[in-house]
Order: C-alpha cells, then structure tokens, then sequence
C-alpha cells in the first residue's frame, strides 16, 4: 500500500476539499471512498466509476485500486485526489519533485516515461479515429527531447499571503487559482529551477509585494530574463533591489507596468538579445521576453528538421507559413525553398520575424500582418499559388483559413503542426473529406514531458 502525501507544499489558502459521499450529503472532512480506475482522460486524471457516477481521480492510473477523497461533484461526474494507493499499476513512478501532488505545472510525474508516450499516441489516435475513421498511412515516431530542466518560458504566480509566512512564488495548483510555493522545479530551465524562494525574499522586500502578481520567465541560450508585471510604480528602492538581484544571480531584468508593449529592461543597460540557434538550417531567432516561442528548445530543433524534411521545399517552390510567428519555420524553409510567404495576425510578432530574416541574411522570404480567420486571408491562395504550405496555428486550429483554401488548387503538400489534437483531427477530417488530400504521415511531439499536453504534426498530400 502506497500513501500518496498531500504534500508539505505552502499554498495560499487550503485546496478546495470538499468530501462529498455518494449519496450527496456532506460528510466529515477528506472522508475517504475506494476505486477501480480503468484508465486516464485526456487532462491525465485516472478514470473510475462509483454507483454510476463517472470520476476524475488525479494522482491515480488505469489498473490501480486507489483510496481516495471528493474534490468536487456533479450530476454525472465527480472530482477527486488520490490519497492512499491500495494496488499500484506498474507504470507508476516515484515523482523527484517535492511539489509533485498539487503542483498544476505537472500532472503525471508518477506515470513512467514511456507509458507517458504511450497515453499521448492513444490520445492522437483516438481523435483522428473519432473523425470519421482517419488515419494516417504512416505514423511517426514520437519526437522527444530532455525530460526534465526542459521549459524555457513560464509564467510564475506571485502571491502575498501574510498567514503563510509572506510571499509565495510559484505555478498556480491544480484546478485551483492558489500558489504553490516552490522550493525547486525540475522542469524548469536549470538557470532559474531553483530561484523561487530567492525570488520571494525579493519580493517580499518590495513596496509593492501586494500588487505584483507574475514574474515571467524567457530563457534564450546564451540569457535569461525576468519579467516582474508591477500594477502600482516601483520605487527608486525597488528599482535598486531588482537590479542588485539581476546582477547576484546573471539574468535580466524586466519590468512591465501594464500590457507587453510596456515592458522595458531595468538591468543590464544594454542587455544581449534573448535567442536561440536552429544549428542544423544556419538561423538565430531573436525575440523580446513577451514574445510567444516554443517550450521545449532541443524538441522545437527536432521539430523544425522534421518539418522540413516531410514538406521537402525546393528551389523551384513557394511555401505560405501560416501563423509563422518569429520565423521558426519560415526561416529555415526559406533555406531551401525559392520564395516563402510567412503570415502572422500578431503585428509584433510580424515585425519580429522581418527582423530575424535581415538578421539571418536572408531576402527571399516576406511577411505579412493579417487575420487568418478572416475572408480577406484567402486571397493569398489566389496571389501566391503556394507549391506548399505549413500550418502552425494556436490550439483552435485552422479551420477559418482552410475553408478560404480553393477546392480544385491547393497546395500539393502540407504539413500541420498542431498544439491540440482536437482541433487537428477536426481540420484533418475536413482536407480529407472535403479538399481531397490524403493523410500521409502522423505522430505525436511530446513537448511537454510530465504533462498531458500533447502536440502532434500531420502531413496532407494532394490527390
């Protein structure tokens, strides 16, 4: 029998416990019900049935017989948290992080790494299964990187709680607005995983510690910087102890007032730009510590190669990168093809990329600020007559752009890569069913180890 802690973790106020008994009426605090799981849902939380209600049992795994308490119940559902392990499944594993029970940054430490695999190919396939029976004629291996140290931007929350001894730094807890205060964070950049309780001191130092509620992080590969979002005006005080903080630990030092666009660097005067080198296509991408950039650095590099090497840009092509961002794509595909159009809705972002091509030398790529779910965006089908093209959207997919695509004269290939396989498999059914393409290729790129977040990139070929 395993006992699962509830973790010695600092919070900002107690999880929200409530322990309801199958019957519904309330019953003492953590009262504890025993359950069958048979398998996890996407979100990672093991699947279990009690008198015909479906549960949701964080911290539990398919073929394990778990003792566990209410979190939360509904009608047809219930939430709940895994205390004590009666029977485990083989998958499970020892968690390294100290914070791993309640600690939203991570949801399935306990599930060994390749069962980890294993859950987020079934997720993938299992939503193109439900889109009308698709599936690929070959499936790709799944692109990893390092496990652990992995994450090179996140948001930590910051929360002044007299009662818990001061100022809190750290994720936000699971299904929960309060903060775990962090000791140490096994996935974060390896320059910043254990700064937390310095970074509470600092705060707590601060005039405004009650009105400064995240620090972002953005790690380049050769500088770190850190974002302290301030609601009230920093004092010349303040203004001293960040900077003196700045230069203890070596990283940069932001300060935004109010959106992204008022972000400025208080310490160094003249920092190095934040960026990182795609080795394999010759390209550095530069970009600000609030620009968007993929997580995982080493599986970004791995993705990048695998995209070119399954879209195969030649001399004689022109490529249209949608949603290209800071040129993560669009940069290297401009290595190889003969032109290539990058569009992006984000105007900073845009101008960003711009910037990255100057940088980088090259000039056969341009980019253009539009909104891809407007009909407007569809004329670029008409103007430019891609050979290829890649898509690379946010997690509502592509499906505005795909129905401006022209029915009789798209692109010949296309290559997706998509942060949610929901929204994939949506638009997958419809370049299958209705633009006639088929789906060549299909796998998971696991960007995020210890998550259940999964992303994935598909290959669409013309008929």
């Amino acid at each position: 029998m395993t006992k699962v802690s509830d973790n010695e973790a600092v919070v900002s106020g107690p999880l929200p416990r409530p322990a309801v008994t199958p019957g519904g009426a309330v019953a003492r605090h953590r009262e504890l019900f025993t359950a069958e799981v048979t398998d996890l849902c996407e979100d990672g939380r093991g699947m279990a049935e009690l008198e015909g209600r479906r549960l949701y049992i964080d911290g539990a795994l398919p073929g394990e017989t778990v003792r566990f308490h209410f979190l939360r119940r509904r009608k047809r559902s219930a939430g709940g948290r895994a205390v004590e392990i009666l029977h485990a499944a083989p998958q499970r594993v020892e968690p390294p992080c100290a914070h791993a029970a309640v600690c939203g940054g991570c949801r399935l430490q306990h599930l060994a790494d390749g069962a980890q695999l294993d859950f987020k190919e079934h997720t993938l396939r299992s939503h193109l299964l439900a889109c009308g029976g698709l599936a690929p004629r070959e499936w790709l291996a799944p692109l990893r990187g390092p496990l652990w140290h992995y994450r090179r931007r996140a948001r930590l929350g910051v929360r002044y709680i007299p009662g818990k001894g001061g100022v809190l730094v750290g994720f936000r807890a699971r299904n929960s607005s309060y903060i775990v205060s962090l000791s140490f964070c096994h996935i974060l950049d390896r320059r910043v995983a254990g700064l937390m309780p310095a970074l509470a001191g600092l705060v707590d130092g601060l005039s405004c510690r009650e009105r400064l509620p995240q620090i972002e992080v953005a790690a380049g590969d050769d500088a770190v910087a850190l974002v302290f979002r301030h609601l009230v005006p920093l004092t010349a005080g303040d203004e001293r102890r960040l900077a003196d903080f700045g230069r203890l630990h070596d990283l940069q030092i932001h300060l935004q007032p109010k959106g992204p666009d008022t972000c400025w660097c208080l310490y160094p005067d003249n920092p190095a730009p934040l960026g990182y080198r795609l080795p394999a296509h010759e390209v550095e991408i530069q970009f600000r510590p609030t620009d968007f950039i993929q997580i995982n650095a080493e599986v970004n590099r791995r993705m990048v190669d695998q995209a070119m090497a399954l879209l195969q840009p030649g001399p004689g092509d022109t490529v249209l990168d949608l949603f290209c961002g800071l040129g993560n794509f669009t940069l290297p595909l401009a290595r190889r093809a003969g032109s290539v159009v990058g569009l992006e809705m984000n105007p900073q972002l845009v101008a960003g990329a711009a910037a990255n091509a100057r940088r980088n030398g090259i000039d056969n790529v341009t980019f253009h600020e539009v909104d891809l779910r407007e009909a407007q965006a569809g004329t670029f089908w008409e103007v430019y007559a891609p050979d290829k093209v890649l898509l690379d959207p946010a997690r509502d997919g592509a499906m505005a752009f795909l129905k401006h695509m022209p029915r009789d004269r798209g692109p010949g290939r296309i290559v997706y890569v998509s942060c949610n396989p929901v929204t994939l498999a949506r638009d997958a059914e419809y370049l299958v069913r209705v633009l006639d393409y088929e789906m060549t290729h299909a796998g998971i790129v696991d960007m995020f180890p210890h998550t259940a977040h999964a992303e994935a990139m598909a290959v669409f070929q013309r008929r």
